[in-house]
């Protein structure tokens, strides 16, 4: 059987935790930042978990991950 290929988007996006859980960076942080709230612009620095519902989805995109 042949090898499967990683889906090269999701690589650049998702990355995995030392317990196997998907983070992503966080939306919303890109631009027009001078109407966000300072505290608003800081929670979006860190990076975040995608949900239960998608990792699947993710993880199809992901076979070696």
């Amino acid at each position: 059987m042949p090898k499967m290929k990683t889906h090269r988007g999701a690589a650049k996006r998702f990355r995995l935790t030392a317990r196997g859980k998907i983070v992503k960076k966080r939306s919303f942080h890109s631009h027009l930042l001078e109407t966000k709230s300072p505290a608003r612009k800081r929670r979006l620095r860190k990076a975040g978990l995608i949900s239960d519902a998608d990792a699947p989805r993710v993880r199809r995109l992901l076979p070696y991950a």
